[in-house]
């Protein structure tokens, strides 16, 4: 029975691959409508994305075979939806994050952040989560995660190296106190060598067990800030990534799904729009987390935390270790100067191109009559600057040739196509595309429609208590599912229940998208708990412990924040006038 348990288990996505299309197969046979047959389409993809018996990005190649052979879409229409605004967006975005890791910037401002912040194991948790949550805004929350741990580590070996010295020079010290101090007793004294023997062999503590001990509390000390380190910087990664459009997948499929079901919401989700409601709750979520973690793992002592300004040599040296650090990166180099310009350049022109509360350069420029240029727009023509801005500044006078006056070749643009094509996943821009074609099959087949009206009941519920609900639901699942795979299933219905019950769609598509982030109890969850759970020594019940509690502060947190500045921004207390559309 063990034997046959174990080989099902070992061939499991071939008998899921196999059975499960075969199981649901009486759905659309039994109901032959194009609802069913979209149903079963939908249905079996989530089953795959779920179990992951298949990569998801094939997965997400379903619709191009499903849907033509069941007359929901024609395969040209199909296809049309796997190359969108949001996936040039996408890739755009991609394109600025890998200059930006070719060429080591973001560990420079890491290392500088932290010899901002300062060593204190409070302070350092903090300052760890700073960089963490600003670097994941912009680059991979996974590429964050990998090059921060092994910094953080460094780290708390040196703290660990240096109070291990001080606490055993303090021994020494004081057993040579001791030492003289037995001897002026004994001088002032006559003892008798019986006296003396028993003086010598009943001390009130041996050398040897103090050093053990505190040798013992040391390493346990460590261990669990290890630990919390670990966790502080995957939980900030995914934290950070929540703050900007391009920070994460789902926040795409949020912009790509709203503009594919409601085209005509006048770029309601943008760059700035999307900063303005997400930075607030990712700074409020950041705070929350670092005393949660401070509590779990240090506990409060804010003497300890910020006494006195006043630098042990321990805090120092670990100091010195990070510097150290900086100073072997050398000085800014012209690739690096380069790249940071394009990125502050890219992040200025998202801001202002279409702010809300003045005319943007694209609407002055491109955009009087309709939206033209998009942010995937500047994000394409930001990341072109790539590929033709040289690696090297040009020598004045003698470009393009040696000190001895030797023609030399050009120098290596920003980027090539080779390191693009090393660390692009592509993953991705196929789970986007799949998501958009789901939708548009969902349209098409009038199954959005049904669900809108089978929805219709909980219009009686408080809208409130709908997005409470909801936002709890797609936190549970997306723990033990992709949140892209999450977002993709779950926001199509969405947008057809608020529909259905005319609420505005982004009061409960907007936290949905926030709470599929939300994937801080298990290791599977995301590639960062994964890498954290791998480094820093962690048990399953670490992180279930910490985790639990950041889930139920960020279900919080969001719905908080769109029923404050949230539904102030979008206008939530109304239903607007391109959701009113009539489907299919």
């Amino acid at each position: 029975m063990g034997r046959c348990l174990k080989w099902l288990w070992y061939h499991r996505n071939f008998i899921i691959i196999i059975v499960t299309p075969l199981i649901l197969l009486p759905l659309p046979l039994v109901f032959p409508t194009s609802e069913a047959r979209c149903g079963y389409a939908i249905i079996l993809m989530a089953l795959f994305w779920c179990t992951e018996c298949m990569p998801l990005a094939v997965t997400a190649l379903l619709p191009v075979v499903l849907f033509p052979m069941m007359g929901i879409m024609k395969a040209g229409a199909v296809s049309i939806e796997y190359l969108k605004d949001s996936n040039m967006l996408f890739i755009g975005g991609l394109l600025v994050a890998i200059a930006v890791e070719y060429w080591g910037l973001h560990k420079r401002i890491a290392l500088r952040v932290l010899l901002l912040v300062g060593v204190r194991p409070s302070l350092l948790l903090m300052g760890f989560m700073i960089v963490s949550s600003f670097l994941s805004m912009w680059i991979s929350n996974t590429a964050t995660v990998a090059m921060m741990l092994p910094i953080a580590q460094a780290v708390l070996q040196q703290l660990k190296a240096s109070e291990a010295r001080a606490d055993e020079q303090d021994f020494r010290s004081a057993a040579e106190d001791n030492h003289a101090f037995e001897l002026e007793i004994r001088q002032t004294k006559q003892e008798t060598p019986d006296e003396k023997r028993d003086s010598v062999s009943e001390p009130e503590c041996s050398p040897e067990s103090l050093p053990e001990s505190r040798s013992k509390a040391l390493e346990a000390k460590y261990r669990l800030l290890t630990k919390g380190m670990s966790l502080s910087v995957c939980y900030s990664a995914s934290i950070g990534g929540t703050a900007t459009l391009t920070g994460t997948t789902p926040n795409l499929i949020l912009k790509g799904q709203i503009d594919k079901i409601f085209p005509g919401n006048g770029d309601v989700i943008n760059f700035a729009s999307w900063f303005g409601y997400a930075f607030p709750h990712m700074v409020l979520m950041l705070v929350l987390s670092w005393l949660w973690l401070q509590f779990l793992f240090l506990g409060f002592n804010l003497k300890e935390t910020f006494g006195c300004c006043v630098k042990t040599e321990r805090d120092k040296e670990a100091h010195t270790m990070i510097k150290e650090e900086y100073r072997k990166l050398g000085n800014m180099k012209f690739s690096e100067g380069a790249v940071l310009t394009i990125f502050v350049l890219l992040v200025v022109l998202w801001f202002t191109r279409e702010p809300g509360f003045i005319d943007g350069w694209a609407t002055v420029l491109f955009n009087k009559e309709d939206a033209f240029v998009t942010d995937g727009t500047v994000a394409i023509l930001m990341s072109m600057l790539f590929f033709f801005i040289p690696s090297q500044l040009p020598k004045c006078g003698s470009y393009g040739y040696d000190d001895a006056g030797k023609m030399v070749k050009a120098p290596p643009t920003l980027l090539n196509w080779q390191v693009v094509q090393e660390r692009m996943p592509w993953n991705i821009i196929l789970l986007l595309g799949g998501g958009f074609a789901l939708a548009a099959g969902s349209e098409e087949s009038g199954l959005s429609k049904w669900l809108g009206e089978s929805l219709a009941p909980l219009e009686k519920i408080p809208p409130f208590a709908i997005s409470l609900l909801l936002s709890m639901l797609v936190a549970t699942f997306t723990e033990c599912s992709s949140n892209t795979a999450t977002t993709t299933l779950f926001l199509p219905i969405l947008a057809s229940m608020s529909i259905a019950i005319k609420m505005h769609p982004l009061y409960v598509m907007l936290p949905c998208t926030m709470a599929s982030s939300l994937a801080f109890m298990l290791p599977v969850a995301t590639p960062p708990n994964a890498v954290a759970f791998s480094f820093g020594k962690l048990k399953v019940l670490d992180m279930v412990k910490a985790g639990s509690m950041l889930n139920l502060i960020g279900i919080l947190t969001i719905n908080l924040s769109t029923n404050t500045w949230g539904y102030v921004m979008f206008d939530m207390g109304t239903f607007p006038q391109w959701a009113n559309i009539t489907q299919p």
